[in-house]
């Protein structure tokens, strides 16, 4: 009978210790969701608006005669930009004047000086 009490008492200590503790609660879960959406706004968000001012910037300060690549690699001049359309005209020909419309968020990037240089160079 000893024994019995014994192997019970036993089995009680072997369960209690593998019982798991108590969740820490909602704090302990909230703080790696708040690390991580700190992270994705300065790795994703941050880097896209700066991307998308930067465009902007460089849109808004397109004029006549400004040499421009756009997204399709089409190299042209400005002749002129239509900002109530959103729209800029490009002489992609110098011999035969051809020209085409296209929306500025197709200018992919204007050229300067400083980049036919650098061509140049290597």
């Amino acid at each position: 009978m000893e024994d019995k009490v014994l192997e019970f008492n036993l089995s009680l200590i072997l369960l209690a210790e593998d019982t798991q503790p108590a969740p820490g609660g909602l704090g302990s879960m909230m703080v790696p969701l708040i690390v991580i959406m700190v992270l994705f706004y300065f790795m994703i968000l941050k880097p896209q608006k700066n991307k998308e001012q930067s465009f902007r910037s460089m849109v808004d300060n397109l004029k006549e005669k400004d040499r421009v690549v756009t997204i399709g690699g089409i190299l042209g001049v400005v002749t002129n930009v239509q900002r109530d359309r959103d729209e800029v005209t490009l002489r992609v020909d110098e011999s035969t004047g051809a020209k085409i419309r296209v929306g500025t968020s197709a200018i992919s990037r204007v050229v300067t000086d400083d980049d036919k240089n650098e061509k140049a160079k290597t």
